[in-house]
């Protein structure tokens, strides 16, 4: 069998992909309105059909790598993320683009649950994992910085096709490295596949996903936004009736109603949204409010994604070595609401990147912890056979999550005249409800702190 660094380094890899293109479109989106003919308001679906694609598609990708095997499912998501990046690059409508975004999103949704599956089974719960999950948030953060840098240059430079051709030849370069280094699924697990399970899941998440997406653009009151939020959320009050009764159900009910998968996906759900609303509050405030370009936006992210990166591989393994699950996140999610905080103070009408800095390093260091403990947290007690659908449970609250506090906190900023003071309004909520979603981390049950043995880079 391949070292198990190189495997790490590949899954890794597959994470910087994943997390570099959720960022570096941003940065590209008047140019893509423009070239494409989207309306201001219509632009955001660029980013809204990736976001739909993959939360309303995680929880049967996650049942699909536990049926039909991680590395299947990862080659998989690859093979839909390149060829749906390509189409994306040679998109002359916006509706070419809109589905080949969505497309890249189902990829998204095989590739989460399966790198999560493989780490899980990869690496004893303890030390090991810990490591390895911080490498993987290691790698995400490396992502999120590349892509608000890489947007920029690539859009200038080269044209707005090329945040969308660079991942093309990454995709590749995993594709062809999964089979050597990543380990031969076993024999699929016996049982039929719940059909109606995955079907009420894919509408009921993906309906949910796509009115929280159109109420900034259609407005909250209008048939298309609460028709879909009703329908979404009956279609997953039916899953749950249905699942109670299925003999092989795609989610199994005794995972979500356990204490500490239920408690994880509540804190995870409230986690990204903060978040997303932080990252537009900051956004909002350094190119409309104090006139940056798109360049030296990214510039002003770094120090927020560096300290994050540093955190992820260096201090989570410590942290969880001596606290365990339950007090490093709950320390982690309630010192990253702090750092919020401190960044809204730094966001002055003569402010910019030096009142920021103290905020970034603060929500850096406690966020990069956090988000990697929500996923010890997930795959932490969980059945091999089970983890794809563990790993998928907690990623879709934390796409669902992340759309409904991006759209609270955009209803918030947007609702004052003043778009300053409603981005200080907005940034205090996001503060707020992260420190709350640490104080609720305290329900996990406790767990016995592991051994500092081996906890290293």
């Amino acid at each position: 069998m391949e070292s198990p660094r190189l495997r790490l380094g590949l899954l890794a890899l597959t994470q910087l992909i994943v997390a570099l293109d959720y960022n570096i479109v941003y940065v590209a989106l008047p140019d893509i309105g423009n070239a494409l003919g989207f309306s201001p308001s219509s632009v955001q679906w660029v980013v809204s059909a990736y976001a739909i694609g993959l939360g309303g598609l995680l929880l049967l990708g996650g049942r699909a790598v536990d049926r039909l095997g991680p590395r299947r499912m990862f080659m998989a998501g690859l093979a839909l993320y390149g060829v749906a990046s390509l189409a994306g690059g040679l998109a002359t409508g916006s509706e070419m683009l809109v589905a080949a975004r969505a497309v890249q999103g189902i990829g998204g949704a095989l590739l989460t649950p399966a790198t999560l599956t493989l780490i899980y089974r990869g690496f004893a719960e303890g030390p090991a994992r810990n490591r390895a999950l911080g490498a993987w948030g290691m790698a995400g953060s490396a992502g999120l910085a590349a892509g608000s840098l890489l947007g920029g240059v690539l859009t200038n430079y080269l044209g707005w096709e090329w945040v969308f051709y660079v991942n093309v030849p990454l995709a590749l370069i995993c594709a062809l490295a999964a089979p050597r280094l990543l380990p031969a699924d076993p024999d699929r697990t016996p049982g039929s596949f719940d059909v109606p399970g995955a079907l009420l899941a894919t509408g009921g998440a993906a309906l949910l996903v796509f009115g929280l997406a159109s109420g900034p653009d259609s407005g909250w009151d209008s048939p298309r936004v609460y028709g879909s939020l009703v329908t979404g959320a009956l279609l997953l009050v039916a899953l749950l009736v249905v699942e109670s009764r299925t003999r092989d159900p795609l989610i199994p009910l005794r995972l979500a109603r356990g204490r500490s998968l239920a408690t994880t996906m509540i804190v995870i759900a409230i986690f990204q949204g903060t978040l997303g609303g932080g990252y537009y509050v900051l956004t909002s405030y350094l190119q409309p409010v104090l006139g940056y370009s798109s360049l030296e936006a990214g510039l002003s992210f770094l120090p927020l994604t560096l300290v994050c990166m540093f955190a992820a591989v260096k201090v989570t393994p410590m942290g969880l070595g001596r606290w365990g699950v339950r007090t490093t996140l709950s320390v982690s999610t309630v010192g990253t609401g702090l750092g919020i905080a401190l960044m809204v103070m730094g966001t002055t009408p003569a402010g910019g990147f030096w009142t920021l800095l103290p905020g970034s390093v603060v929500w850096g260091l406690f966020g990069g912890v956090a988000f990697v403990t929500l996923f010890a947290s997930a795959g932490s007690g969980i059945a091999p056979h089970e983890q794809g659908v563990a790993s998928g449970i907690a990623s879709t609250a934390k796409e669902i999550g992340g759309a409904m506090g991006l759209a609270v906190i955009v209803a918030i900023s947007t609702a004052s005249p003043n778009l300053l003071g409603g981005l200080h309004v907005a940034g205090w909520t996001a503060a707020a409800l992260t420190v709350a979603g640490g104080l609720i981390a305290l329900a996990l049950e406790p767990s016995r702190p592991r051994t500092l043995e081996g906890v290293t880079a």
